[in-house]
């Protein structure tokens, strides 16, 4: 028997349903009869779906305003507070979300992003994150994201850009207010572990949120007759569980540390190579091969930073607003993409559901996105510069 799901989904569809999700969480002013936010977002989406910038897609586009135009009209149509726009950004990736999410309780991922950044700051030096060097930078842009870890059903919850001045736990905070305020119940979360210290623990416990997490070593690895403690003398025990205090001057919190094994064979040499694994956790069980499974389902989030670069708009901008918008637009046409197998084109439903990616790839549902908006403002002309 056919499925009620299988459908014929064309370009014209896949664009109405982004064009309707934008204009829907983030309806802008028009700020004249041209530039109006049907043009600024299909713009937009063209960028996103080509990974360029703006000024690239108006440039090719005859019948578009400028890039400076577009700009303009986001200066004027997107909230001044950071609190105001990423409710708007929530709604945004919302949209998708089915009310019977709301029965069943979720493991939820989340992660910290960093986006390395070359330039100055905007109006502060709090709008950048300053880190470890990577990729020729100290500054970055730091986003927390919360994201569902489920086969088929990996939908991006919240995103929140963190800035310099604020904690690891604030950002928490915003992240389960957002996901608190759609009555999303969550089951566990699993971290990265860039959230491994005393105050994300604390809150995590005072909240009565189960969590894992990688453990982190700091320092140096006692020697072998010093005392037995903490976290390099678990790493010398066998597999199983123990209890670790972790301390930060006179604040200490006590977690579970599941200690597991894997082994992989060597790229170099071919031998097989033993490593061990620590997870802190609390109120997790299971044995210590099924907690390592269960955090491995955390990586499915790194796929989807993967396909959020693959719609990626490339900017030079300051605006720490208009990045983070960049950053989101990407996040939300991954979960376009996925709604669109869960609700189209996927047979079955529930545990039964038979997920077939390849009717629609992530990258061709962009190339679908491109080639619609070319279709509504160009008008066929070949594009051109002019020289010097």
């Amino acid at each position: 028997m056919r499925s009620r799901k299988s459908h014929t989904i064309s370009a014209g569809h896949v664009h109405q349903w982004a064009i309707e999700w934008l204009l829907e969480a983030l309806p802008l002013k028009a700020p004249g009869w041209k530039c109006t936010a049907l043009v600024v977002w299909n713009i937009i989406l063209r960028a996103a779906a080509r990974t360029s910038s703006l000024g690239a897609a108006s440039g090719d586009l005859s019948d578009a305003p400028s890039s400076q135009a577009v700009f303009d009209a986001l200066d004027r149509g997107l909230p001044k507070t950071l609190k105001a726009l990423e409710n708007q950004l929530d709604r945004l990736l919302a949209g998708p979300l089915p009310s019977r999410w709301k029965r069943a309780a979720w493991t939820i991922a989340i992660d910290w992003h960093l986006v390395p950044y070359y330039g100055q700051p905007e109006r502060s030096a709090n709008e950048l994150y300053y880190g470890k060097p990577t990729k020729g930078t100290s500054r970055f842009h730091a986003y927390a994201t919360a994201c569902i870890v489920s086969r088929g059903m990996r939908y991006t919850l919240a995103a929140t850009w963190v800035r310099r001045h604020e904690s690891l736990v604030t950002g928490l905070q915003r992240l389960f207010a957002r996901i608190d305020a759609r009555g999303l119940k969550i089951k566990r979360i699993l971290l990265d572990r860039a959230f491994f210290n005393v105050p994300v623990t604390e809150y995590l416990q005072s909240r009565q949120t189960p969590f894992l997490m990688p453990v982190v070593f700091r320092g140096r690895p006692p020697k072998k007759k010093g005392p037995r403690r903490g976290l390099w003398w678990i790493r010398r025990q066998k597999a199983g569980w123990h209890v670790h205090t972790l301390r930060n001057g006179k604040r200490t919190v006590t977690i579970d540390v599941s200690l597991a094994y894997r082994t992989h064979k060597n790229r170099r040499d071919g031998k097989r190579k033993q490593q061990k694994l620590l997870f802190g956790s609390w109120r997790v069980s299971g044995s210590a091969q099924e907690i390592r499974q269960l955090y491995r389902k955390r990586f499915g989030i790194e796929t989807s930073y993967r396909q959020q670069r693959q719609a990626r708009i490339m900017t030079c901008t300051r605006d720490p607003h208009h990045r983070l918008l960049f950053f989101v637009i990407g996040l939300m046409l991954r979960n376009l993409w996925l709604w669109i197998h869960e609700t189209r084109l996927s047979p079955g439903s529930g545990v039964d559901r038979t997920l077939e990616l390849w009717r629609l790839r992530f990258r061709r549902m962009l190339d679908w996105l491109a080639g619609q908006v070319v279709a509504l403002f160009h008008d066929g002309s070949t594009p051109s510069t002019q020289t010097p």
